[in-house]
């Protein structure tokens, strides 16, 4: 990989995507140093420019992935913060947000200037963390929100546990209300999900595998949404996958709550059938769910109920997942698979290709208040470039992630990154 030290950079012949401003153009895009210096149609190319030509792909704003599990520290043997920032980057992502649930939880100060600093040191894409809700992730005590906030923390969640307690989350809801801070929900109540490993039904009974009732997505969303509206707290529901899920958070957005909330490919682009042959590497949290709901997803990113769309990269090592169904982890990698999977819906005729990318890089940057996922002279050049019919197909053995547990594996594909850029430097170029 070559990496070219920050300068004057055109890229040139590009078809310039920018959600933000709904620009769609042929045009160049001019970089200097760490910024964007221009960019546009008729854009004039400084003679002392180095050019970089895009050959007619698209050049958009960097992703913003708001929701990764990253293991460092405590489990560096399924990934680390250097190979999640490999991975992010030859997924097209410049900017991602990690959760709290390491070995040390991410609930101090010390923690979160931790992931910072070594984020930084590695130069690939850059992370933020989201700090804990409650100490050690138990839902008894209060994390330092003030503080947390005040060191980088960009939200405050349990990670892969709900917020089990009402009146917990009434006062944390509170306390984003007072410092302007997000709680992000992993809404899914815990007595319905408990021992259950696939989606509850049909499939699940004649698989012999206990069941997660779409349910307890409802549930939990439904209890979730009467308190936001007595404190007026800013509320964000992680990986939505149930049809009644979506219903529920329009209805709050009807109403005027403060609700946002996010998505995950294998929600849109995969249901329960992909664990037919008990497939562990398709067991998910939440997990994979009927057509109908699969359906409700795609159409909750169609009319704008879902805000984003996160890769949930959850990586497992190979003891973690080559076991019988019921014993197997949850979750599955998914920064490299991020943009290619998304790609679907613009194939599938669902969303332009602007609307791809505000619910990639504008739309998260957005709601973590993040100045990225736009195209802005004095923006940070954060870019990527890609072409979004080149054919493929999904071979984990390629991903640059520690672990390789996509529920994606084999899986056809028409899109391909081609360059990433952080801070002006192609921090990934891809083979020819």
């Amino acid at each position: 990989m070559s990496v070219l030290a920050p300068g004057k950079i055109a890229y040139v012949n590009a078809r310039l995507l920018d959600p933000a401003s709904g620009l769609d153009a042929k045009g160049s895009l001019l970089s200097d140093g760490e910024q964007i210096v221009a960019f546009g149609p008729d854009m004039a190319i400084p003679a002392d420019a180095q050019t970089i030509d895009c050959r007619g792909a698209c050049l958009a704003p960097g992703l913003v992935d708001m929701r990764v599990q990253i293991c460092e520290p405590g489990e560096e043997h399924k990934e680390t913060l250097l190979t999640a920032g490999e991975a992010a980057v030859a997924g097209g992502v410049t900017s991602m947000v990690c959760l709290p649930n390491t070995n040390p939880v991410i609930d101090d100060v010390a923690t979160v200037e931790f992931v910072a600093r070594r984020a930084r040191k590695n130069g690939l894409a850059k992370v933020y963390p989201y700090a804990a809700a409650t100490k050690e992730l138990e839902g008894k005590e209060l994390a330092e929100i003030g503080m947390l906030a005040e060191a980088g923390a960009l939200g405050f969640t349990d990670g892969t546990k709900a917020i089990r307690s009402a009146q917990m989350m009434k006062r944390l809801l509170s306390y984003a209300a007072t410092f302007g801070v997000m709680i992000v929900q992993h809404p899914e109540e815990p007595s319905m999900a408990e021992n259950g490993v696939m989606n509850e039904g049909e499939l699940a009974t004649r698989l012999g595998l206990s069941g997660i009732s779409p349910q307890a997505e409802a549930i939990m969303l439904e209890r979730d949404m009467r308190l936001v509206a007595m404190t007026g707290g800013r509320y964000h529901a992680a990986h939505v996958s149930t049809r009644d899920g979506v219903d529920i958070i329009r209805r709050a957005k009807a109403r005027g709550l403060t609700v946002t909330c996010d998505t995950a490919p294998p929600y849109f682009a995969l249901n329960e059938l992909a664990v037919s042959d008990y497939r562990t590497f398709s067991k998910l949290s939440p997990p994979l769910r009927s057509e109908e709901c699969r359906l409700a997803v795609v159409e909750g990113l169609k009319d704008g109920t879902i805000d984003a769309i996160a890769s949930d990269h959850t990586p497992q090592d190979q003891d973690s997942k080559r076991l019988p169904f019921a014993q197997a982890e949850f979750g599955g990698v998914g920064l490299e698979t991020l943009l290619t999977v998304t790609l679907e819906l613009y194939h599938n005729g669902v969303l332009s290709l602007l609307q791809v990318i505000d619910r990639l890089s504008h739309g998260p940057a957005k709601l973590l208040g993040l100045a990225a996922g736009r195209l802005q002279a004095g923006a940070a050049a954060d870019l990527v470039i890609f072409d979004p019919d080149r054919a493929g197909r999904v071979n984990p053995a390629n991903f640059r992630s520690k672990s390789k547990n996509s529920p994606f594996d084999g899986r056809p594909i028409q899109g391909r990154v081609l360059r990433t850029v952080v801070d002006g430097r192609s921090v990934f170029v891809a083979d020819d």
